[in-house]
């Protein structure tokens, strides 16, 4: 029988956390971040990084594991995520995964295969990267649209480290990625698994990321902001693009002022919201939690544990 997985995904600001954390209590569990931006050290708030105490004594995985300058790729989570669920089975607890980074959830339920035989071409990412930096990133986001649009309908411009090894991929092989992504998404997951992703009234999810933008600048962005782009030239790709930082970024190269870079940063956190609801509505098998019905994160958790977790625990057992 397959081991159980436990997975608690939604958009940015949805309190996925929280309803991880209260969640991983009652069943003895532990936390894995699939976070793109939470790995990174020195960006907590602008992450809105789970803090210790907030863990509530919950072991978390991926948080704070990388310094800014280095990339993290959706392999280097799928490496640590599967090191941390094998650990976790060992210690006898059960593995939550959450986090807003739809790929990288994927490539561990389904255990992706990123063929790695195609391995990597030098010249080719040179070029790509050349001419990105020549042209910007809507032009390079153009030449995957024009190789493989299913992959540019997935892939944000601002992801620009995904788009260069798409337009590799498909240069290297002569097949598009999506392709080869969608082939083995449709492979069965080797966990027994509860995918579950909370909701909110659209509205609602706005306003909840709007007075979170507003928490975040008065607990010091700002001048956290600051600290990194004294460093933004040794930053990575990953770092440097991410929201809440790159519109701060803005504002301290003079481009913007500190209310526009503030509206910026909520603009395009509801944008990326809405990305995420998508890409939550293409996966199979999604319980969808409306999260407007219940008053905390430990109702929410005590309503999945109650009708579905406790049921693939005994099945388990």
């Amino acid at each position: 029988m397959n081991k159980p997985l436990i997975i608690v995904g939604g958009p940015t600001a949805s309190g996925k956390s929280d309803t991880a954390v209260s969640l991983a209590k009652m069943i003895n569990g532990s936390v894995i971040s699939a976070d793109s931006m939470q790995a990174y050290r020195k960006m907590d708030i602008g992450t809105a990084k789970v803090s210790e105490k907030e863990m509530a004594g919950i072991k978390h995985y991926g948080i704070d594991i990388l310094d800014p300058s280095s990339e993290y790729s959706v392999s280097d989570f799928k490496e640590m995520a599967c090191k941390a669920i094998d650990e976790i089975y060992t210690n006898l607890k059960v593995p939550v995964i959450t986090g807003g980074t739809g790929f990288y959830i994927q490539a561990v339920l389904y255990d992706i295969d990123f063929n790695k035989d195609a391995g990597a071409d030098d010249s080719i990412r040179a070029e790509l990267n050349e001419y990105y930096e020549n042209n910007g990133k809507t032009a390079l986001h153009d030449i995957l649209k024009s190789v493989d649009p299913e992959s540019a309908d997935e892939i944000h411009e601002n992801n620009v480290k995904r788009v260069i090894r798409a337009i590799e991929y498909f240069r290297m092989t002569g097949n598009k990625i999506s392709d080869h992504n969608e082939a083995e998404r449709a492979k069965e997951s080797p966990y027994d698994y509860l995918y579950f992703a909370l909701t909110w009234p659209r509205e609602i999810l706005y306003e909840r990321i709007d007075k979170r933008v507003d928490i975040m600048m008065d607990n010091g962005l700002l001048k956290e902001t600051e600290e990194l782009y004294k460093i933004k030239d040794t930053l990575s790709k990953t770092a440097r693009e991410a929201i809440g930082y790159r519109e701060m970024f803005e504002y301290y190269d003079g481009t913007v002022s500190l209310k526009e870079a503030v509206s910026n940063i909520k603009l395009n956190s509801r944008h990326y919201a809405k990305r995420q609801e998508t890409w939550l509505r293409r996966e199979k098998n999604v319980i969808f939690i409306d999260r407007s019905s219940f008053n905390n994160a430990y109702e929410t958790a005590e309503y999945m544990y109650k009708n579905y977790v406790n049921k693939l625990l005994q099945k388990n057992d």
